[in-house]
């Protein structure tokens, strides 16, 4: 390991405590894992908590995921979905309230991502667009850690930002010497989550680093500047990040298509406000 990310990790292990995923999660991942685990079982434990249990109904139920016919039990969720999803359904209801209590517009923003990165997967081949809207959804956690955990050094990041019209991940490498997305990047892997939503958090301002999930880092970072272009939400400053047209050309998408995505992201947003979801 280089001296800047030994750097990186002695400054992330200086933070009092990395936020842990809630424990319904934790047992989640682990029956997932299990080839012996039952839907009737998964959903036994789902629904131990009430408030993840209904979020995660109401997400199912929304106009995100087009349902003909109602989902009333989790149970059927987990059939209709499958195992994987539901698993990264339940941990990105997990850290809606730190996100909440984090920075604000950033669950706006947040979701935002989660739209788009799903209509940009479904237009690339190879793709998983469940997998990837969640990358989306989790992309800036990182930026919860600042905000929560880094309280002080958040105020000089925003102090930073409006003084020097500088954006946010700019800021940090000045205030702290690392950014949202190392540790975002920590915290995927103290989580274990794979790699598909591991490389997008930890790269998705520097797609051509990522190695495994190289499309799926490609689509969050265009998700990401799309919604900041679109101005839905917010990121912690008030300008676009840098479109990488490495990352752009790999995808392989048409301005009819970016022109589609775009008609789309803002029609979906109309009906989940309307849900009351926004």
């Amino acid at each position: 390991m280089d001296d800047e990310k030994e750097k990186i990790r002695q400054k992330i292990k200086s933070i009092k405590r990395l936020p842990t995923l809630p424990e319904v999660a934790r047992k989640i991942s682990k029956m997932v894992e299990d080839d012996k685990t039952s839907a009737t079982e998964l959903a036994r434990i789902i629904s131990t908590n009430t408030a993840i249990s209904e979020r995660v109904l109401r997400l199912v139920n929304s106009s995100f995921y087009g349902f003909p016919d109602r989902i009333s039990s989790m149970s059927n969720a987990i059939i209709f979905l499958g195992f994987d999803v539901v698993k990264s359904l339940i941990i990105c209801v997990a850290v809606f309230e730190m996100m909440e209590k984090g920075m604000p517009g950033l669950w706006e923003h947040s979701l935002g991502c989660t739209i788009v990165s799903r209509l940009i997967a479904k237009k690339v081949k190879g793709c998983d667009p469940e997998e990837i809207s969640v990358a989306g959804m989790l992309h800036d956690i990182g930026k919860v850690v600042v905000s929560i955990q880094l309280a002080e050094d958040y105020q000089e990041i925003k102090k930073t930002i409006a003084e020097k019209k500088i954006n946010f991940l700019k800021a940090e490498k000045e205030v702290l010497e690392l950014t949202h997305e190392d540790l975002g990047g920590w915290l995927a892997e103290s989580w274990h989550l794979p790699a598909g939503l591991r490389e997008p958090i930890a790269c998705h301002h520097y797609p051509q680093q990522a190695r495994q999930a190289i499309l799926a880092t490609a689509i969050v970072h265009l998700a990401d500047f799309l919604v900041r272009a679109v101005g839905h939400g917010s990121g912690g400053d008030p300008w676009v990040p840098v479109l990488n047209h490495n990352a752009w050309e790999r995808l392989g998408l048409s301005m009819e298509d970016l022109e589609e995505i775009i008609f789309d992201f803002c029609d979906e947003l109309e009906s989940l406000e309307s849900e009351g979801l926004l």
